[in-house]
């Protein structure tokens, strides 16, 4: 019998195990940390064998297949490569086995999760049954059991880096593209030719959708559509999307039709509106109708949770959670594309990234700057070495909430838009968003009694 380690026993390592199991291999699952009793539970009850902390166990086997966080540069890995044994990656074992008759891959820097999933709800909506997961949450793994119209898959950096098999994608998408997990590839060389995969390794006559500012570091080939805001000066590829003033234009084959009116959706943001532009555009790519239903086809759609998310409103002054503003590209958009005054709250726990362009982004957009976590110390002082001053200190998100209170006005935006990642302070960026949200909520009903 064909016998598989699987490291990681996360998410992705549970949907990998249980995929083995299910093809007849003998599965065994090697986590470093602790297992949580439920987890625990699946395994056993599938006939999984597992340990906590790696042992010389894991190299007993024909193949090992890596769940999607295991860093390159993991000991268990460097000496399952020392020892010759085959390193399988989730995407190459998963994706032969899905049961669709299309497939929508999306990756970025950013905004990848929105994309993702609001193209599973527009092809709900247009009577499909399609199904949304990968890095979203829901493993990969899962779309194998059973047939789909449709399933869209967001993948990281992470999973994409290990993809070597066509993915078969029909739509290929890079939202955008900016410095992130150096740590983790190594140079910003190796995050860009890890996402370039989702485009390389797409179906032969498949599409790819991207920002027409990226086109120079991705050189993509084949059939690719570029977004931008500028009509004139883009370059010259299968297809354009140009952000109009009022609305999104498609010109394909040589004809230009109106994607959506911006009114047909209530997401917050400039590149919120390019989201929505790359979802509709790769439906319109599968073949399903838009023209007309737009607004039909969008409504419903409610923002993932701290993604921009409106969080309330006291004594005038709106508050907004983007705690998934987990490094510099996404708080500098975040900042450009949120209209109006701000008093932003930065900080947590960085990831090597370079300040400067956040300080810049932070003089340009916003009158004051909150400051919090590990990171405090570094982003003042690139704040300071971009001559911005007006910035002041917390020790507890309480502490931050209660000092923009008091130095925004009526009018004015209060953001939360970190630019870290969390885990110095909180679990997740959704511990750390709904923490936020909690805080604000209190204080707006103790505004208004």
């Amino acid at each position: 019998m064909h016998k598989v380690t699987v490291i990681g026993a996360g998410v992705s390592g549970q949907g990998l195990a249980i995929l083995a199991h299910d093809l007849g291999y003998e599965v065994f699952v090697s986590e470093k940390k602790s297992i949580n009793n439920e987890t625990k539970s699946l395994f056993t009850k599938n006939n999984i064998t597992f340990e906590e902390g790696h042992s010389e166990k894991v190299f007993d086997c024909n193949e090992i297949l890596i769940s999607s966080g295991i860093p390159p540069q993991s000991e268990i890995l460097l000496s399952a490569e020392n020892k010759g044994v085959k390193l399988t990656g989730e995407l190459d074992f998963v994706l032969p086995h899905i049961k669709t008759n299309h497939l929508v891959c999306v990756t970025g820097s950013n905004g990848k999760s929105t994309v993702t999933s609001l193209i599973g709800h527009v092809l709900n909506r247009a009577g499909l049954k399609a199904g949304t997961g990968g890095n979203l949450g829901t493993a990969s793994s899962v779309f194998t059991r059973e047939n789909f119209d449709a399933v869209v898959l967001e993948l990281s950096s992470f999973q994409l880096a290990r993809a070597t098999r066509n993915l078969g994608a029909e739509v290929g998408i890079i939202t955008n593209l900016a410095p992130d997990h150096i740590d983790w590839h190594g140079s910003y060389e190796n995050y860009v030719e890890a996402k370039s995969r989702v485009l390389k390794l797409r179906a032969a006559e498949g599409w790819g959708i991207i920002q027409d500012r990226d086109y120079d570091i991705l050189r993509p080939s084949g059939k690719i559509i570029t977004l931008s805001w500028d009509e004139t000066t883009h370059h010259d590829v299968t297809g354009h999307i140009f952000m109009a003033d009022d609305r999104a234009l498609l010109t394909l084959n040589g004809k230009t039709s109106t994607l959506f009116s911006y009114t047909d959706t209530t997401l917050i943001g400039s590149h919120n509106l390019e989201n929505t532009a790359m979802t509709l555009c790769a439906v319109k790519l599968l073949g399903v109708e838009i023209n007309g239903r737009t607004k039909y086809l969008l409504e419903g759609f409610r923002p993932l949770p701290h993604r921009c998310e409106d969080a309330g409103m006291i004594d005038g002054v709106q508050y907004i959670d983007d705690s998934k503003g987990t490094n510099v590209a996404a708080t500098v958009t975040a900042m450009r594309c949120i209209k109006g005054r701000k008093v932003i709250i930065l900080g947590g726990q960085g990831k090597g990234e370079d300040y400067a362009p956040l300080a810049e982004a932070v003089k340009s957009e916003c009158d004051y700057a909150v400051l919090i976590g590990e990171e405090a110390g570094k982003i003042q002082e690139a704040l300071e070495r971009g001559g911005f001053r007006n910035f002041r200190r917390a020790s507890t998100m309480e502490e931050a909430v209660n000092i923009s209170q008091s130095l925004a006005e009526p009018g004015m935006v209060v953001l939360l838009s970190p630019a870290c990642t969390s885990w110095d302070m909180y679990k997740s960026y959704k511990a750390r968003g709904e923490h936020f949200c909690k805080i604000v909520r209190e204080k707006s009903e103790q505004a208004k009694s």
